[in-house]
């Protein structure tokens, strides 16, 4: 059976406006985010899909709130849908943490999938948890159709897997904020069957590739 994921980042946060990396830490969304959030909960209450999951960090828990209140489907956490760990990264801009930890952590270089950024996950941990996770939900909902709100983080990560990326290398990823993104885990792996689509909002939300 195939199951199909229809996976949104959440809203535009504080500190997605200001660079700064959140990991399992949070920030409110803007109202912006607020907006976003609003427009992706119309969007998806014209379509059919059987359960809303999220990550149980705010950020992402506010966003399924207005799709769920659009649907009327009650929202299930999984703490396996956070975003990375970055431990003494959380709350550096991209800028700090690429400067303190440029063997660990990059947007423009090679760097060691297997290195953690200290009290944080390495970037293979982090992605073989988010492989896991979806694989996990896949088998728990066979055959339906799932909403699910999570991060960018994830996001860029499920790319990766099935586009067959190395995790050392970086990699241009386009992630808005409050996107919509197909993915689908069936008999023949993984099919993306859209990604970043903005047609719900105003206006384009913040690019982000991790």
């Amino acid at each position: 059976m195939t199951t199909r994921f229809i996976v949104v980042r959440h809203g535009e946060t504080q500190w997605n406006v200001a660079g700064r990396i959140q990991g399992h830490g949070d920030s409110s969304l803007t109202e912006t985010g607020r907006a976003q959030a609003e427009a992706i909960a119309s969007r998806l209450a014209a379509e059919r899909f059987d359960a809303i999951v999220a990550s149980d960090l705010g950020r992402a828990f506010d966003t399924a709130q207005a799709i769920a209140r659009g649907c009327g489907l009650p929202v299930a956490t999984d703490r396996r849908l956070r975003e990375r760990s970055f431990g003494v990264g959380e709350g550096l801009t991209y800028e700090e943490i690429d400067r303190k930890y440029p063997d660990i952590f990059s947007r423009v270089r090679s760097t060691d999938p297997d290195a953690p950024i200290p009290g944080g996950e390495s970037r293979r941990q982090f992605h073989e948890r988010v492989r896991a996770a979806f694989e996990a939900l896949a088998r728990e909902h066979d055959g339906r159709r799932v909403t699910v709100v999570t991060h960018g983080g994830v996001l860029s990560s499920l790319y990766r897997h099935v586009h067959g990326i190395g995790l050392e290398e970086p990699h241009r990823i386009p992630i808005s904020n409050a996107s919509y993104n197909t993915i689908t885990i069936g008999p023949e792996g993984w099919k993306i069957e859209a990604w970043d689509d903005l047609a719900h909002l105003p206006v384009a939300a913040a690019f982000e590739d991790v």
